[in-house]
């Protein structure tokens, strides 16, 4: 049985105030390469939290968080910076290009956070840009300003930015939630194509239901756990 690419281990988090307000209890979760896993939940229910502890975004109060067998409370911020910038690739509900750069230039600024020793020339990123442009159908738009382009175009582009370095690991918080029905389909779609073709792990949040039927491995998240739901064939 191949390792897992992440591993949760009793993983607890909470937020001081005045009364401890605990988010996740005591939550064990993995995941390996070349599987997918679907968050559901109300709003406020933990699903952002964890997934940005699942992105070492975030850190837990207590427990262990391991990716691809090394675990992370271990690191400093240098080094997780690092680890993220090699292994996990984020795509959220609002892209974050830069208006004043180009397709191509926004997916390229994720290889300049790679330590120099592992970095990719300019001209390889280029060429793996445009390889992954043409992969979701944008090859003659990677010089276009994100103004220039529509709301499914910049989502496709956030996609290639979160792949241009080659991660074992995307998560995707709420991807489609300023999308119409048909670009979100169209982009999951995508993702659970690129998640079978790459060997990726992945997760997706989402609070749309037509959303996690599509990328499937449900689990539901509240009351401090994250539980997977066993779906009944019809």
């Amino acid at each position: 049985m191949s390792e897992a690419a992440i591993q949760l281990e009793s993983v607890s988090k909470w937020y001081e105030g005045a009364e401890e307000r605990r988010i996740l209890d005591q939550v064990d979760f993995s995941l390996s390469a070349g599987d997918r896993a679907c968050l559901i939940g109300p709003s406020g229910c933990g699903k952002s939290t964890f997934l940005n502890i699942l992105g070492t975004l975030d850190q837990p109060n207590e427990g262990t968080v391991r990716i691809d067998g090394q675990d992370t409370g271990a690191l400093s911020t240098d080094e997780l910076a690092a680890l993220r910038a090699q292994k996990i690739g984020f795509i959220f509900q609002s892209h974050h290009l830069l208006p004043q750069c180009s397709a191509l230039e926004n997916v390229s600024l994720p290889t300049l956070a790679v330590p120099a020793a592992s970095r990719k020339g300019r001209s390889e990123v280029r060429d793996m840009a445009m390889t992954l442009f043409e992969r979701v159908g944008l090859a003659d738009k990677a010089a276009r300003f994100p103004g220039e382009l529509s709301g499914g175009e910049q989502q496709r582009v956030a996609v290639v930015r979160a792949l241009i370095n080659e991660p074992s690991i995307v998560l995707a918080d709420e991807p489609t939630g300023a999308l119409d029905d048909a670009a979100a389909d169209q982009l999951i779609e995508l993702l659970v194509e690129l998640n079978v073709f790459r060997n990726l792990a992945l997760v997706v949040v989402t609070h749309d239901l037509g959303v996690a039927n599509i990328v499937g491995g449900l689990h539901s998240v509240g009351d401090g756990k994250v539980m997977e739901v066993q779906v009944e064939n019809a």
